[in-house]
């Protein structure tokens, strides 16, 4: 037998360094491809949590408007000197004893 002769247990350690390579390989490239999943997902989390925020807030001043409308409707509907105060100014209305005066900006 040679020096130079290959024997079938090395072949078969050989074999085995080689998948053991390829697995290590592929579980890296999971790691790092799960990484790179992980991050993309933290970010894209923080930038819902953003328009969450500016969504609260738009809410929360919808809401004040709303309040506002409700109590001007119900001025409306109870309080007859406010409905003929909002007809004069809004619409221009006047008695027929006054006078409207309009000046230009």
């Amino acid at each position: 037998m040679g020096s130079g002769a290959v024997y079938p247990r090395q072949i078969a350690v050989k074999h085995r360094q080689v998948i053991l390579c390829l697995y290590l390989l592929l579980v890296a490239g999971l790691a790092m491809a799960g990484g790179y999943l992980f991050l993309d997902a933290r970010a894209e989390y923080a930038r819902l949590e953003k328009v969450e925020g500016s969504n609260r807030q738009r809410l929360a001043e919808a809401q004040e408007r709303l309040k506002n409308q409700e109590r001007v409707l119900e001025r409306l509907r109870t309080d007859p000197a406010y409905v003929d105060k909002v007809i004069r100014k809004k619409l221009g209305y006047a008695k027929p004893d006054e006078f409207i005066y309009r000046f230009e900006d």
